[in-house]
């Protein structure tokens, strides 16, 4: 194998755990064990289930099993019932939940029989399962960040390739517009947007809000890009060929163009996503997003404003460190298409 073609496939590699984890979030219902909005109030702030594959007698199980759960009398502290075990099992049947809005369906990709419980990021305050909420509430805060993105970039595309293919009055204008969009602090313009705006608005009203207020800020930097580097192939000689053969604009943008910037939109696209997923994540954390009980990574987050939670329940925690994770899962994509991008270029 040659060294490029080593070098394509270890970058490709990152892409798959990205991929993954947007399938998992892309249909939350079947990885998840329950249903996001499912209580157990029997069992407030439990921490993550334990796994076993030795019982209590010290005899070995192939398949990995846990424990029934009870709370003692005395103390009210949750403990392991070691006289009663529930293997874990595949695809089974479990919560119902929507298979991307219109079908619904009750496979799960993994689970234990009831009464037995399976919290792999433990419980919250009203006993519902973090992970499952998790995955859910990824959903959402992941489809806010792609098509934020998707708006800015169109947006910015749009004006970027007017600004540097018409120039003069045009370029200076939406240039003028980009460095006061470039200058303005993003975050306390979206508290601004949200905050003249009634409190107490339907869920999808929210999402879509977030969507547009993000996807609209952001454009500026993508149109500044794209401005550059129409600027830049708009001089070459088979675009000044085209135009002495009286090709028209459209078909010199279409041919000629836009195809060199494909490959910068999608660098910045997988460089915006995560920022935007920030914002949705901030905006929900201060109660000014999607709100309570549709679970996003936000308000996961907001139960860390209580001290309590903050010092006794570590696994509260374990949403911020898969929003990290996958933070930095972007940033390696990023860096390997960035790399791709140059390549090709050269």
């Amino acid at each position: 194998m040659s060294r490029g073609m080593h070098g394509r496939l270890r970058r490709a590699l990152w892409l798959v755990p990205l991929a993954a984890v947007h399938l998992a979030l892309l249909f939350p219902g079947f990885f998840a064990p329950y249903d996001f909005a499912e209580q157990n109030r029997d069992f407030p702030f439990v921490a993550p289930t334990r796994l076993h594959c030795v019982d209590a007698a010290g005899a070995f199980h192939l398949r990995p099993f846990v424990y029934a759960l009870k709370t003692d009398d005395v103390s009210s502290v949750v403990q392991e019932d070691t006289s009663r075990i529930f293997p874990l099992r595949f695809f089974i049947t479990g919560s119902r939940y929507s298979v991307l809005g219109h079908w619904h369906a009750r496979l799960h990709l993994f689970g234990v029989e009831r009464p037995g419980r399976l919290w792999l990021f433990g419980t919250d305050d009203f006993g519902r399962d973090v992970f499952s909420r998790m995955l859910f509430g990824g959903r959402i805060s992941v489809c806010a960040g792609i098509l934020g993105a998707a708006i800015a970039l169109f947006a910015g595309a749009s004006l970027g390739v007017l600004a540097g293919f018409y120039g003069r009055g045009t370029d200076a204008a939406l240039m003028r517009l980009v460095e006061l969009f470039l200058a303005l602090p993003w975050l306390y313009l979206l508290l601004a947007v949200r905050a003249i705006l009634p409190l107490r608005i339907r869920t999808i009203d929210a999402f879509l809000l977030l969507v547009a207020v993000t996807g609209l800020i952001g454009w500026a930097r993508p149109a500044r890009l794209v401005r550059g580097m129409v600027l830049s192939a708009r001089e070459r000689g088979f675009v000044l060929a085209a135009r002495s053969m009286c090709a028209s604009d459209w078909h010199i943008l279409r041919r000629h163009i836009l195809p060199q910037t494909y490959a910068t939109l999608l660098t910045i696209a997988v460089l915006l996503v995560p920022q935007f997923i920030l914002a949705e994540v901030t905006l929900s954390f201060l109660g000014l997003g999607v709100s309570e009980p549709i679970p996003s990574w936000g308000n996961l987050l907001a139960q860390l404003q209580s001290y309590r939670v903050l010092t006794s329940y570590w696994w509260m925690y374990l949403p911020a460190a898969t929003l990290v994770m996958l933070f930095l899962l972007y940033h390696r994509a990023s860096s390997a298409l960035e790399k791709r991008a140059t390549q090709v270029s050269v």
